[in-house]
């Protein structure tokens, strides 16, 4: 293949990291299922330790089948390098390890998945870092809460549970003004929808357990470097613009450029936290991948049908798709997700907490689970179980109130989605 042809996503879908295996010449990426690989010699395992020459030392750090894994999300995503973890949340703590310290904070969007808004607001004071939560559509609220402590900013290119699209390009530029990260959770829209690197974003996040797997099976996260950030720009990122003591005094920087992000998440967050992916968990995710645009495109056709039918239903008191011209996210599409709307959100049933409650238990074609993105239909009532730690006002800001459910739209016939939801709300409101 010409080195000057750029592949389509279609097609780096599924031959990004997927080398036919030197050995066999097994074509499918091969389990690693090993804990530890053989040195050639007592150099090469110096090396390899100094970080001098690239390689596998123990699969808390890098393993050969999640490497191939990184490799292609990090194609897809049009990122210089990637690390994958153990979950989505993993994926939230590697993306800022490197970047917090002790009194620093994150300037986080009040619309985001109730459990990064727990992770954030509670657990990481435990590391003495704090969290400022901000309306993201009002972007002189969020370059306001920026101060001399902020290391980061943080949203979802397609917020959880509302399916509402963030206006990437403009927080980018606010990041950019004050000389930090923009991180982008870009889970909900995949990189086929949505390219946040292309956008402006310093690094991307994914629950690579949701549609990049897509079927339900394992749980990972991964973490994605744009390599765009000059991290000696300023003194706000010691961990990678100073000596790191424990590599005799190497600066990640200085001496890596655009991969000092990536392999400062392996040699120190991998080697110290230990969130690592497990091989099989990536074997499974590389297979999902593989089929990702197909079904990313009838996720949302199915999406956008089965909303514009609630929409139209008198059981319903609104839709939050912003794929319906109805919403006011959906001028952004075409800027964010010129490929679609996605296929998460959330509508507001008449009759408040209780018909939820009763439509949640009368389908019988849609799961009732804590996940999304996977190729079946699934739902949740949000405010009683994700987002159930949150107050009522946080609740509310991140569009998760009591009268509402949040739904990941599958890959079924649309006709039978709109049948299942038809006879369950007749029950839920009758």
């Amino acid at each position: 293949m010409s080195e000057d042809r750029k592949l389509a996503f279609e097609t780096l879908q599924i031959h990004a990291g997927a080398n036919p295996d030197p050995a066999t010449g097994a074509r499918q990426t091969p389990i690693y299922q090993s804990t530890a690989f053989v040195f050639r010699d007592a150099e090469h395992a110096a090396n390899l330790f100094n970080l001098a020459e690239v390689g596998y030392i123990y699969s808390r750090l890098t393993n050969p089948t999640v490497a191939a894994l990184a490799e292609r999300i990090t194609h897809l995503e049009g990122g210089a390098g990637g690390i994958c973890c153990s979950s989505g949340h993993a994926a939230q703590i590697m993306a800022l390890f490197p970047l917090m310290g002790p009194g620093c904070n994150v300037v986080a969007s009040t619309k985001l998945y109730g459990g990064t808004v727990t992770q954030l607001s509670q657990t990481i004071k435990r590391f003495g870092w704090s969290a400022k939560f901000v309306d993201f559509d009002d972007e002189a609220a969020v370059a306001a809460a920026i101060d001399d402590d902020t290391r980061a900013v943080f949203c979802e290119s397609i917020a959880n549970p509302g399916g509402y699209i963030t206006d990437i390009p403009a927080i980018a530029a606010i990041a950019d003004k004050a000389g930090i990260p923009l991180i982008v959770d870009n889970t909900s829209a995949t990189p086929y929808l949505c390219n946040p690197i292309e956008l402006g974003a310093t690094l991307v996040v994914h629950s690579t357990t949701k549609y990049l797997t897509g079927n339900g099976t394992v749980t990972g996260g991964a973490v994605i470097d744009s390599g765009k950030f000059d991290w000696m720009q300023n003194d706000k990122f010691p961990s990678l613009s100073k000596p790191e003591p424990a590599y005799h005094g190497l600066c990640f920087g200085e001496a890596l450029g655009p991969m000092a992000f990536t392999f400062h998440s392996i040699a120190v967050g991998l080697r110290d936290l230990g969130m690592t992916m497990n091989p099989q968990g990536a074997h499974y995710t590389l297979m999902g991948i593989e089929t990702l645009s197909l079904r990313m495109d009838k996720h949302v056709a199915n999406a956008k049908k089965v909303a514009t039918w609630l929409e139209n239903d008198d059981r319903i008191d609104y839709v939050t798709y912003a794929g319906l011209e109805s919403s006011p996210y959906f001028g952004r599409i075409d800027k964010i997700c010129p490929k679609g709307a996605g296929a998460l959100f959330t509508f507001a049933v008449k009759g408040g907490y209780d018909a939820c409650v009763k439509l949640v238990d009368s389908l019988e074609l849609f799961s009732h689970v804590a996940n999304l993105g996977d190729t079946r239909s699934l739902i949740i009532h949000s405010a009683s179980t994700t987002h159930r730690q949150l107050t009522p006002e946080q609740q509310e800001a991140a569009g998760a109130s009591p009268n509402v459910v949040r739904v990941s739209i599958g890959i079924e016939d649309a006709d039978d989605i709109i049948a299942d939801l038809d006879q369950a709300l007749t029950k839920a409101t009758a």
